[in-house]
């Protein structure tokens, strides 16, 4: 057997022509910048760095892509992306952005759908940077959707085993020809629903019912609700706008998060799917114990005056926005009683579902250790039983759960250590930071949910960390995002090693 090492070359050209369609996204904010007379040259000289750089990177040789080549193209992918991105904040360099730290912040922010940001005064950017935001976002969204189906759940602890036995789909993460048809659809089904909530956003407005939902911010917000990034080009979020616009936003948070070949089953007519899918139950029960847990906390605390629907508005939007990781806003829950603050951050922990655009541990991985803890009781009660643990008819293997016991363990221990780091950098540089701000902080930053408590909290800003708690920040968004597995691969000898 010939002996064979990781391919750099086939993975810079995968990069290259990456880094080459970036390009389309950045056209965006320029004709923005056209329509409001401002300057698109920050944006042009971003695509002009792309595409150089993406052309130069193709011009390697590119062979057949394997396991290895596709963890290095996916680790250097986001982070190539995050780099770009940065670009034209830094360029315009207005406000925050004058800091190329705070731009690689906001760019990595942004791709990686978190949704944290640094910036203090939103009036002092223009509408172009504003929108470049949200695309780039938009663009993270649709990113990690393809490689959920078509990478990570493959490279990534048990992902292929779990998707395959929900969606009873068995090519969807195949590395195959057919992966190109399926990648079709989930791009069509993207577009399709970002539109119908643009739409719908722009509707309440002419029907009366968002007076300040603009055409701008109908479409900037779709962008970033879809993709449960939670970028908004308000300062208030969410809250800056009417009930009817939350209650919307709300439901697009929750489709975002769902399975997307579930909601094309559900296109095609198989609802038998939607019925028999565990995961999307379990999901769906969360999102509702959440909310009445939320509501019922909001009604016994004192400082929370608001009536029976604005308590149950907020209660079931702040829900579905930290459940989901978007991180949306529709009021300053820094505000609410600690129970109810310590609720959303147990919530953070959980995610969406596998196949969305979600990030942190996702739902299927708790279905799979709350079924196991519960056979591994009954085992204990009676030993010599034999049970299986089941999602539908399919029996998960003991291999799988295995792995999703270690996924979620090694995700938590990166979340302590991010949480240690980060207060051992504030009392270093002498910021103040409390033990709460520094764990909200490290799981927002580490599962991708954008606002956390304290100064980050949602009316808050994470620009009064101190640069390196930044940096820090930015590697935590990184290998979160993509789920751990790719750039910890990538540090191990045997990963460069001939095999």
């Amino acid at each position: 057997m010939a002996l064979t090492t990781v391919d750099v070359r086939s993975a810079l050209n995968v990069l290259g022509s990456i880094l080459q369609w970036l390009a389309v996204p950045l056209s965006v904010p320029v004709a923005v910048a056209l329509v409001y007379g401002e300057s698109p040259t920050p944006y042009l000289l971003a695509i002009a760095v792309s595409v150089a750089v993406g052309t130069g990177l193709a011009q390697f040789e590119r062979r057949r892509i394997h396991d290895r080549e596709a963890f290095l193209t996916v680790s250097l992918a986001w982070l190539s992306i995050a780099v770009v991105g940065a670009i034209p904040l830094y360029v315009e360099g207005s406000g925050v952005f004058a800091s190329p730290v705070n731009a690689l912040f906001e760019g990595m922010s942004g791709i990686t759908t978190t949704g944290a940001t640094v910036i203090r005064d939103f009036d002092a950017h223009s509408q172009a940077l504003l929108m470049w935001r949200q695309v780039l976002q938009w663009l993270g969204g649709l990113g990690v959707l393809l490689l959920a189906t078509a990478v990570l759940s493959r490279l990534s602890v048990a992902g292929a085993q779990l998707m395959e036995t929900e969606t009873r789909t068995k090519d969807v993460t195949k590395l195959t020809p057919g992966i190109a048809q399926t990648a079709k659809i989930l791009v069509a089904l993207y577009l399709a629903l970002t539109t119908g909530a643009a739409v719908i956003l722009f509707a309440l407005h002419l029907l009366g019912l968002a007076p300040a939902m603009t055409a701008f911010d109908a479409i900037a917000h779709a962008f970033t609700a879809i993709a449960t990034a939670g970028f908004s080009p308000r300062a208030e979020s969410i809250g800056a706008f009417s009930p009817a616009v939350q209650w919307a936003v709300t439901g697009f948070m929750i489709v975002g998060a769902t399975n997307f070949i579930l909601l094309y089953a559900l296109v095609r007519g198989e609802t038998d799917r939607l019925r028999s899918s565990e995961e999307l139950q379990f999901y769906l029960g969360i999102l509702a114990t959440g909310t009445l847990l939320i509501t019922g906390l909001l009604v016994v605390d004192p400082g929370f005056t608001g009536g029976t629907e604005q308590t149950a508005r907020h209660a079931a939007f702040q829900v579905a926005s930290i459940v989901t990781t978007t991180g949306f806003a529709s009021t300053d829950f820094n505000l609410w009683s600690a129970a109810a603050k310590n609720v959303l951050f147990v919530g953070m922990f959980i995610g969406g579902m596998a196949g969305s655009t979600t990030c942190s541990i996702k739902t299927l991985r708790w279905l799979i250790v709350t079924k196991s803890f519960w056979r591994d009781l009954n085992v204990a009660a009676h030993p010599k039983s034999v049970r299986a643990v089941r999602l539908g008819d399919e029996v998960i293997g003991e291999e799988t759960i295995r792995d999703v016991y270690a996924y979620t363990l090694v995700a938590l221990l990166f979340f302590i250590v991010g949480t240690v780091l980060l207060v051992a950098d504030g009392e270093r540089t002498g910021a103040t930071i409390t033990e709460f701000e520094a764990l909200s902080a490290a799981a927002s930053m580490f599962f991708n949910i954008g606002p956390a408590f304290g100064q980050a909290g949602p009316y808050g800003t994470y620009d009064g960390f101190a640069r390196s708690s930044k940096l820090l920040m930015v590697l935590l968004m990184w290998v979160g995002r993509i789920e751990i597995i790719p750039v910890l691969v990538l540090l191990t000898p045997t990963f460069w090693r001939r095999t």
